[in-house]
């Protein structure tokens, strides 16, 4: 497209240049270039205000000083982190002086000069607290907790509904807050994974809270708000379509696993990340699982439904397979649907009093059994997909260091396929990408920011990496940018699988950089392939001298992967090695742990 100087503000030297200048650009270098220009705007807008609010007396301006704000977040995969960020900004915007911080990093001695805290925090594993709350969390359910009558909260809680103790961690501080004498200034809200609306809703519902009793409005001018810096266009809401340029199977002929090595293109994007961050994607169901719906319930595929509040509409089959989680039942999916049923099982299994056998059945059953234990159904597609949960995304680690691999993003998925209740069962993503997803095709994504996982700041400090199995993603991430930038500090791998010939996931990667020195030590353990199994815990023990004496030397120590079991007998054995090397007691080994956790030496990223 021609710029045409009758109708722009250019003159013709200026239109020529232009005309010149933007077919060459990129997407991404077009994204920048409106960035900058709004910004610049903005900054001369904000220029503006400035003077003429210099030109105000300050004795009629009629603002109150800002009423300060404290948010702390607790969060594990970075969710709530990027709302607390996001909360802070808002409020800033409306005038306030906010202080946002993680758990991790807040004293706790000066919660009482704390006048309005509002708290983000999600639920980990089975009710537990994310790692940078776990020290908050035990002081302020600890006997050293103030009275906090003088308190104004707000609680906004992350879960998974999907989970028994769902929201949990926010449940238990909205509670333990009051308990000490706060007030809440507006109630707590429990998120599903889909909570970008309610917690938009939830901001507003704490400003207005705040604002009670401001006798002047203290909310300052939109355009007095401080340029922000250039983001890419694509986030969590609008996810960028990346396109697939190789789809690997890591794992050798006869392996009991697959785990496939994915390489996507960001290029256009604007997109960027550390490592550490992770990858969320929005996948599409089986196809072959829809249609057993569609046929079970005997729905129209063509039928026009609507997807969201806003009335989108979608076929029902396109509905089916991108909108909407039909592989996880929910307690209250199940509640809904005993309300568009007259099974008197159903009313009784979702009645009070039956949590366990509610609990029992949910585990390990989709929506299709759903549908043919408890009909007939008194309902019609419409109603039947108001009450599912929207399409949850994925979070992966990534494998990848932009700098070593500028526009790419590497993943490292294993396969996930199992039989329950007498039918084959198939992880949404992890089998879309196994079966489905070929070289060239398009998946939707995004990234993921987590600073709770990231790489020393000082490139000389030693680190530790544990991540059997593909908990190795972001350690193939951290050893790229390590050799990138040339970092200088020991590093040293614990990782284990079933077998060595067929599971050494990134073997002539790991193998190259110990021969470069760019790795410095590396012990793995592969539990098929003798007689008594052998994890990376075995290792550690083995090796328990030195271990602690490079965590005495400041190193810092990573976990990556399955937190149920890998996680948990680490931890232990961890506690164990500083107990024995350290000539500790449990407690004061516990206590050296604690203080490398509060201090960012000791990360994890379980799932």
């Amino acid at each position: 497209m021609q710029l045409q100087v009758m109708n722009s503000p250019f003159n013709q030297e200026q239109a020529e240049l232009l005309n010149r200048l933007l077919p060459t650009l990129t997407e991404s270098q077009k994204v920048w270039l409106s960035g900058y220009l709004a910004a610049s705007q903005t900054a001369n807008a904000l220029g503006t205000a400035v003077e003429q609010a210099a030109e105000v007396p300050a004795a009629t301006s009629g603002q109150l000083t800002p009423r300060e704000v404290t948010i702390l977040y607790g969060s594990q995969t970075g969710n709530a982190q990027g709302l607390a960020a996001k909360a802070g900004k808002t409020l800033e915007g409306r005038g306030f002086k906010v202080t946002v911080s993680s758990m991790n990093d807040f004293k706790p001695n000066n919660l009482k000069k704390v006048q309005n805290l509002l708290i983000l925090v999600s639920t980990h594993g089975e009710g537990d607290p994310p790692d940078n709350a776990l020290s908050f969390h035990e002081f302020l359910h600890g006997r050293r907790a103030p009275k906090l009558d003088d308190l104004r909260f707000s609680v906004l809680s992350l879960g998974d509904s999907s989970y028994e103790f769902f929201c949990q961690t926010g449940k238990e501080f909205d509670a333990r807050l009051e308990e000490l004498g706060g007030t809440r200034l507006f109630t707590r809200v429990d998120c599903d994974l889909d909570y970008d609306e309610q917690a938009a809703e939830w901001i507003e519902g704490v400003i207005s809270g705040l604002s009670e009793g401001q006798e002047t409005n203290n909310a300052a001018p939109e355009s007095a708000a401080a340029p922000a810096a250039v983001e890419s266009a694509y986030s969590r809401t609008n996810p960028f379509k990346a396109e697939v340029l190789e789809n690997l199977n890591l794992n050798g002929r006869g392996s009991n696993k697959e785990t496939r090595h994915l390489e996507l293109s960001l290029e256009g994007s604007g997109l960027s990340f550390e490592p550490g961050d992770s990858l969320g994607i929005y996948p599409d169901n089986d196809p072959a699982l829809v249609d057993q719906l569609l046929s079970e319930m005997k729905w129209d595929a063509a039928e026009n439904v609507k997807v969201n509040k806003q009335g989108d509409v979608r076929p029902l089959r396109e509905a089916l397979l991108s909108h909407f989680e039909i592989t996880t039942l929910t307690k209250p999916l199940l509640e809904q649907a005993a309300q568009l049923s007259a099974n008197e099982q159903l009313s009784e299994l979702t009645a009070p009093g039956n949590g366990e056998a509610l609990k029992v059945y949910l585990n390990g059953r989709d929506l299709l059994d759903l549908l043919r234990d408890f009909g007939p159904w008194n309902a019609s597609a419409q109603e039947f997909i108001s009450i599912l949960r929207k399409m949850p995304s994925r979070l992966y680690s990534i494998a990848s260091s932009l700098s070593a691999n500028p526009d790419e993003v590497h993943l490292t998925i294993g396969a996930v396929r199992y039989d329950s209740f007498w039918r084959e069962r198939k992880g949404v993503c992890s089998i879309q990408c196994a079966e489905r997803l070929q070289p060239g095709d398009t998946i939707p994504v995004y990234i993921q920011k987590n600073q709770n996982f990231k790489l020393p700041e000082n490139p000389q400090t030693p680190i530790i990496m544990v991540g059997p199995g593909t908990g190795i993603a972001p350690f193939r991430a951290f050893m790229q940018e390590r050799e990138e930038t040339g970092a200088s500090g020991k590093s040293w791998l614990f990782f284990g699988d079933q077998h060595f010939v067929t599971d050494f996931l990134y073997q002539t990667e790991w193998q190259k950089w110990l021969k470069e020195g760019v790795l410095t030590k590396m012990d793995v353990a592969f539990s098929r392939d003798t007689d008594e199994k052998v994890y990376v815990q075995h290792r550690m023990l083995e090796q328990s001298k030195e271990l602690f004496a490079w965590l005495q030397d400041g190193a810092v120590l990573y976990i990556c992967g399955d937190e149920k079991n890998m996680a948990h007998d680490v931890h232990n054995t961890l506690l164990e090695i500083i107990e024995k090397e350290g000539s500790m007691s449990r407690e004061q080994a516990a206590e050296y742990l604690a203080g490398m956790q509060q201090n960012k030496r000791f990360q994890r990223d379980v799932y």
